[in-house]
């Protein structure tokens, strides 16, 4: 039970794995995922690697899954993941895996080469055929009467009859649509306007067969005379990237070849459709396995990326690796290296040898899929030190009510839940999808916290009576109004009623107060027309009581990290002044706040003095102002004591600790051990343990800690600027911090008075019209104060709260007994592959 409050203990072990076995070995370490690898050739070069060359034929055929991939996605088809976790291929099937990859790619690369051959030639036949389409017409019309009495123009005028006009020659071809206007003004200013251009449109877009996007073309027709012009219109044809296409003169011969083309592009067509068809049965059978695939080849990858950490012995017969493992999954891996030994074939077994070391082992904090998220809030601020308390735990409860308290809204919270609760029961089925948008997964991966802040806020929403702005009158109010009002010597009369706007209840007054709600706030402060000072007054109070039971809380963990570590020095001048100077301080500050809410009643209620008044003048010792009423009997002695012992414990952490560093480092280096002949005197620390008390301090330094550093000599004015540095940081944060919690009482009241805002000016005009319009108006009003209180209430007011409840965490709490100064353990995982994670 003590691991779920500090990390995993961890040590340094050597495997001595044999060169048959080691590929194995390491494979079902990576299937526990329990062992960190450390590289043991930092100096050696990537390519100068034993397993270069098998990891270059891991990645080659991580290339071609990736094509393969690339062209089932081109061709949509849906791959097939059925979650399932195959094993590591041995070495020896990497010849099988390549030999099948080769033949995939290649027939792929085929049978793209020839259908792009094909649909290449299928655009060229079918921009023929428009074009022989299009220019019998352009020829029909130039054969109109009419058309020929315009171009008499081209006759010879020696010829009074049947005289044959001048013989124009032409070129036909495709070319984009959004080019004709350009292609036009260019003929026309090069050739001088001594060409005739025709085009028209084709209406059905055509396939591009290299990129295989539609694209819209036009057919055109240009008509010159003269070699010279010819050359000139090919010219710019070329330019502008037109296609031209041979086109017989005589109708005839293009009816012909117009029919020759359509059974050449018919036969095409066939040819295409069972192209195609064997396209999509080799992508559909390789979309099943894919995936498998791709597995496969990763581990080994990643087996192989690994073995490159490992050392080679001098007979080549025994890698060695190191690994960082924690204590309490020793046998597993002793398991998991049997297994390996085993299933590899190999006679000789595995050895794991714990090793002794002065390094600082990494982090590790054992989580599942409740608590990763609170891990991982943490974990964001910094990787604890090794062996330091952990904050998630105590987070998993104080960080969703601190959220609660500034989102304390019973209707808001069950939304939220009902939100979170969807998530938590339907979390199979959406880890299978695998949904790619990162805010979903960024929301789905924190369901469990959404959930506790709305459980949370239910409950704070009831303690404030508050649910979408509005009270609930459960129990009925512990305020009567007709004993106000013509029972037992009630002082209101009809006309009072009549004639004032606002009446006051005097719960001085006999029978108007019966006493306190059941629980919350009750529902008659809600028309009450100070209700906003009561609660202003309320959730300060309340503010303050939460931030400094929680910032003590805090400190007195930073007792066990001392007890763990054995550093009574700390404990002594560090944890004791510290939590006295804030009991001392704040501390009593919480306890004159339930001294006035127990002292004080109705009747007394008006003489009661200010707190903020007596805590300033508690800190200027002043205590002269009669006007200014004493707490209780006794208050100036009592106030003045726990001033001066607040002031007492500054120079204990400032000076006093500073010295006892400087007299213990003396101690350490002038009365360890003096050897005379061979004889050891004195009484202090051998040399031994003197170097495991140096190793100690090096391998537990902390910030409060100067004196586990490295340097060989003490150097006392660094140490007195780091301690006072401390004690000034942790005097004035215990003030600033005190402070920093009121955004408890801001975000609360904020919270409350925007929806109470987004009630009266939008649900209020719903609810006042009547009719069957009125309903008509009440459904769109009340759409709209839904929208707006998801987006503005829970989305944006909620995110408010996340991040200052994680500021509160971070700053006021965690900086009391947390370095987070450590580096994270990261085992040797096939976990993340089989996440569709990239490999690191």
């Amino acid at each position: 039970m003590g691991e779920l409050f500090r990390s995993e203990e961890m040590t340094l072990a050597q495997l001595f794995l044999q060169s048959e076995a080691a590929y194995c070995c390491v494979s079902e370490l990576g299937e526990i995922g329990m062992v960190q690898f450390r590289d043991l050739n930092p100096d050696v070069n990537v390519f100068q690697r034993k397993f270069v060359n098998e990891v270059r034929r891991c990645e080659e055929m991580d290339r071609k899954l990736r094509f393969v991939e690339k062209e089932i996605k081109r061709a949509n088809i849906e791959i097939i993941d059925t979650g399932e976790n195959p094993e590591v291929p041995f070495p020896r099937d990497m010849i099988d895996l390549e030999a099948t990859f080769e033949k995939l790619e290649n027939e792929l690369k085929e049978i793209n080469t020839n259908q792009e051959a094909l649909k290449k030639n299928f655009l060229e036949l079918t921009e023929l055929k428009h074009i022989l389409h299009r220019t019998q017409q352009f020829f029909n019309e130039m054969e109109d009467p009419s058309l020929l009495e315009e171009s008499s123009v081209l006759m010879d005028p020696n010829e009074p009859s049947r005289v044959a006009p001048l013989r124009l020659g032409f070129v036909a071809g495709v070319i984009g649509r959004e080019r004709i206007p350009t292609f036009e003004r260019m003929l026309w200013r090069v050739c001088r306007g001594n060409v005739f251009l025709r085009q028209a449109n084709i209406e059905d877009p055509l396939e591009d067969p290299a990129t295989g996007d539609q694209v819209h073309k036009s057919v055109f027709i240009i008509f010159f005379q003269g070699d010279q012009l010819k050359n000139r219109v090919k010219k710019i044809c070329e330019g502008f990237r037109a296609t031209l296409y041979p086109c017989p003169e005589t109708p005839q011969e293009r009816k012909e070849m117009l029919a020759g083309v359509n059974a050449r592009i018919d036969d095409l067509q066939m040819v295409l459709n069972q192209t195609e068809d064997h396209r999509q049965r080799v992508l559909q059978a390789a979309a099943k396995t894919v995936r498998v695939w791709f597995i496969k080849v990763r581990k080994m990858k990643a087996i192989y990326h690994t073995l490159n950490l490992c050392n080679i012995d001098v007979t080549q017969k025994c890698l060695i690796a190191e690994v960082w493992c924690p204590v309490s999954d020793l046998d597993s891996i002793q398991f998991a290296l049997r297994r390996g030994t085993e299933k590899s074939g190999s006679t000789v077994p595995s050895i794991l040898n714990r090793m002794q070391t002065k390094q600082t082992p990494p982090t590790y904090n054992k989580t599942n899929k409740f608590t990763s998220g609170f891990q991982n809030i943490v974990d964001a601020y910094g990787i604890g030190n090794y062996r330091e308390i952990n904050p998630a735990p105590y987070t998993i409860i104080t960080f969703p009510f601190l959220f609660a308290v500034m989102f304390g809204d019973l209707g808001h919270g069950t939304l939220m839940t009902c939100a979170a609760l969807y998530l938590v029961l339907r979390e199979s089925r959406l880890m299978a999808q695998k949904n790619d948008n990162e805010i979903f997964s960024m929301v789905f991966a924190g369901r469990y916290i959404i959930l506790l802040m709305g459980i949370f806020s239910v409950y704070t929403g009831i303690i404030y009576n508050d649910c979408f702005s509005k009270s609930l009158n459960v129990f009925g109010s512990g305020w009567s109004v007709r004993s106000m009002f013509g029972e037992k010597g009630g002082n209101w009369t009809e006309k009072t009623l009549a004639g004032s706007a606002a009446l006051q209840l005097d719960p001085a007054v006999e029978g108007v107060f019966k006493g306190p709600y059941p629980i919350g706030i009750d529902p008659i402060w809600s028309i009450s027309t100070n209700k906003l000072t009561f609660l202003n007054s309320f959730k300060m109070k309340m503010s303050v009581i939460l931030g400094v039971i929680h910032m003590l809380f805090g400190v007195t963990l930073s007792l066990f990290n001392h007890l763990y570590f054995k550093k009574p020095l700390n404990i002594y001048l560090g944890f004791i002044p510290e939590i006295v100077f804030m009991a001392s301080l704040f501390g009593y500050l919480v306890i004159l706040i339930f001294f006035k809410w127990i002292s004080y009643d109705a009747r007394t209620s008006r003489d009661a003095p200010s707190l903020l008044i007596a805590f300033i003048n508690m800190f200027l010792f002043s205590y002269n102002d009669p006007t200014i009423k004493p707490l209780y009997r006794g208050q100036m002695g009592l106030q003045i004591f726990l001033v001066l012992i607040a002031l007492a414990c500054v120079p204990c952490m400032l000076v006093l600790k500073t010295l006892f560093l400087r007299r213990q480092y003396l101690w350490r280096k002038h009365l360890g051990t003096q050897n005379f002949g061979g004889i050891r005197v004195g009484n202090g620390p051998t040399e031994d343990e003197a170097e495991i008390i140096q190793h100690d301090q090096l391998a537990q330094q902390t910030d409060e800690e100067p004196e586990a550093q490295e340097e060989e000599e003490f150097n006392f004015a660094d140490m007195a600027v780091h301690q006072a540095i401390h004690t000034i940081e942790y005097c004035l944060g215990c003030i600033s911090n005190t402070a920093s919690y009121l955004r408890l009482w801001a975000l609360s009241l904020a919270h409350a008075q925007l929806s109470e805002v987004l009630w009266s000016m939008v649900m209020r005009i719903g609810l006042s019209t009547k009719g069957f319009g009125g309903f008509i108006v009440l459904s769109l009003v009340f759409f709209a104060f839904a929208v707006l209180t998801v987006a503005i209430l829970l989305i944006m007011e909620g995110l408010s709260a996340f991040l200052h409840a994680l500021r509160l965490h971070w700053v006021e709490f965690q900086n009391k007994f947390y370095t987070g100064q450590g580096f994270k353990f990261l085992p040797f995982t096939f976990e993340s592959i089989l996440d569709g994670r990239s490999e690191e």
